[in-house]
């Protein structure tokens, strides 16, 4: 399982890392390469070892793109409360009738899910699709020329940075999710 997971999360990365896709449909987003696109950063601003950004068009690099944003952003959550966890500390209670928080936190990862009841799961799941549909079906899908998917909360705004700062900002949060993702694999 954790080699699945590995696998799909370098393919995952190594798409942000291609160079620009040969256009296949008219689209409003003009990528003239993949370096333009924040998180192109040293030593390997065009990484694509299996040409994931030649698959398609320009749609479709900003979708892998959007999902690496989003994955990223999940593995950094997930890593930093793994290492809280891991550090002892933890929600008071019980998760369950038979599971409290604190047993939890003696489990690898998936041993962890595992023990999640069923119903705990499904509002997991059900929170997470909710998640997705709300972001995807907001104004211009970023296919389309749209913002990428922002922090929904606690909202923050950035219309006071100037563009350079939030480059900056933009490639270090892509650059710390992919380590994050790399991490969170390592538990």
């Amino acid at each position: 399982m954790k080699i699945t997971a590995a696998f799909l999360a370098l393919v995952g990365s190594a798409a942000a890392f291609a160079p620009a896709a040969v256009p296949k449909t008219t689209s409003t987003t003009s990528l003239n390469a993949l370096e333009d696109l924040p998180g192109a950063t040293a030593p390997l601003p065009a990484f694509d070892p299996i040409g994931l950004a030649t698959s398609g068009s320009d749609e479709t690099l900003l979708w892998f793109r959007a999902a690496e944003l989003k994955h990223s952003r999940v593995a950094m959550l997930a890593t930093t409360g793994y290492i809280v966890q891991a550090s002892g500390i933890h929600f008071p209670g019980q998760l369950s009738s038979d599971i409290s928080f604190e047993s939890l936190s003696t489990m690898k990862p998936f041993d962890a899910w595992e023990a999640v009841p069923a119903g705990g799961k499904a509002q997991i799941l059900l929170t997470i699709f909710i998640a997705e549909l709300i972001s995807e079906s907001k104004g211009d899908h970023y296919t389309k020329g749209g913002a990428f998917p922002t922090i929904v909360f606690p909202p923050v705004d950035f219309s006071g940075v100037s563009a350079e700062t939030m480059s900056l900002k933009q490639n270090r949060e892509l650059n710390n999710g992919r380590l994050a993702m790399i991490a969170i694999m390592s538990f």
